[in-house]
């Protein structure tokens, strides 16, 4: 829902509500909240514990293959991933490789539904494995029932005036196909971070334009270098952010220009406290 509280239901304990309050300051004052090292699934559980009411929820994770190594239980943690994400958002976006992804559509959680298979295609790919596998990347968009969508923002100023004079026939969207090249050699230097997976936030945003109205929250448990933070800011939302390794929890944060925060009280967290 457009514009809905951080918060939905109160947490109950002490140290939950002390918790709680220091994301709410912390999300008011930057807008976004790194927090300390948390495995994903702790970040889920923790986002539902506090009460909040993320409208998004982008899961990133290693792709079981190459860089991250492999996990023989892979679809069993895609499954934890998304039961998690569903619990607590309306909408959730799974990255990965389209058959690897491709299995997760016969085992998706209720209420979970599929709303549309996309793809990230690049052209700039260095790989000495040319192919069409080589060259995209899939991305699922799921969703709550009647999880709102906001085709509208990618209506073009003529659209929009035929829209609000009721002339418009249609409502266009984006397209399911996102064209934007690798951050590898001379491109997108200025927003490399050394993430070794890193997308270009231009394919973040696009995703967060279609399901946050302002001020909406996404949470990314799996943030990496912390792009899915700069998206929503500048879609005009906001978003928790953690990730399990250290390194990337500091790089996402400087990137961001915010400090990490660990919440007294919540076991979990890996590292001292902010402050």
């Amino acid at each position: 829902m457009a514009g809905r509280s951080i918060l939905s239901q109160p947490a109950c304990r002490p140290e939950l509500q002390a918790a709680r309050a220091m994301v709410e300051e912390a999300m008011e004052r930057d807008g976004v909240v790194v927090l300390s090292p948390l495995e994903a699934s702790r970040t889920l559980g923790l986002v539902a514990e506090l009460g909040l009411a993320p409208t998004c929820a982008m899961l990133d994770p290693w792709y079981n293959k190459g860089a991250g190594g492999v996990r023989p239980d892979y679809r069993e943690f895609l499954d934890g991933l998304l039961a998690g994400a569903g619990a607590v958002a309306d909408h959730v976006y799974l990255w990965g490789f389209p058959e690897i992804v491709a299995g997760q559509l016969e085992r998706l959680p209720a209420p979970l539904q599929l709303v549309s298979w996309l793809t990230w295609y690049y052209k700039n790919n260095p790989s000495v494995i040319r192919g069409w596998r080589s060259a995209q990347m899939t991305c699922l968009h799921l969703s709550r029932p009647g999880a709102r969508l906001y085709p509208e923002h990618f209506l073009t100023p003529a659209q929009l005036e035929k829209k609000r004079a009721g002339k418009l026939r249609y409502l266009p969207g984006p397209p399911s196909v996102l064209e934007a090249p690798l951050l590898v050699g001379f491109v997108g230097r200025a927003e490399r971070t050394g993430h070794p997976s890193q997308k270009p936030c231009q394919v973040f945003s696009t995703l967060l334009r279609m399901v946050l109205g302002e001020g909406d929250i996404v949470v990314d448990p799996m943030c990496g270098s912390g792009t899915t933070g700069q998206a929503a800011r500048e879609v005009g939302g906001k978003a928790i952010l953690s990730d399990h390794d250290p390194r990337w929890v500091e790089v996402a944060a400087r990137r961001l220009g915010v400090r990490p925060v660990a919440l007294p009280g919540v076991p979990g967290f890996r590292g001292r406290p902010a402050g």
